[in-house]
């Protein structure tokens, strides 16, 4: 019996963005990091109520960009969608209360 291979676990990736529509003329990247930097980043979204989309090509795209880059207009439609979702959730959220 031949020993398996391992599957190399994939270092976690996170990138922060930050939107105001009256200040800014698109989103920019506010943070990002890999493995702890990552993990750190996230719980401390968690625990502070911000949202979290996970979706590893976005990151993998975004993570490309320097921290205080606008996104590309490539990327716009995408994380158009996102930010409505979010915002729907929230004021879901809100009412709910």
């Amino acid at each position: 019996m031949s020993p398996s291979p391992r599957k190399k676990n994939p270092r976690k990736a996170a990138v922060a963005l930050k939107y105001d529509r009256a200040s800014m003329s698109a989103p920019r990247i506010v943070a990002k990091g890999k493995g702890l930097v990552a993990e750190r980043m996230i719980g401390l979204a968690r625990k502070n109520g911000v949202p979290i989309v996970e979706d590893k090509l976005l990151v993998d795209m975004l993570d490309t960009l320097n921290v205080n880059q606008e996104i590309p207009g490539e990327l716009y439609q995408v994380i158009a969608e996102i930010l409505v979702a979010v915002y729907r959730a929230e004021t879901a959220r809100k009412e709910k209360f």
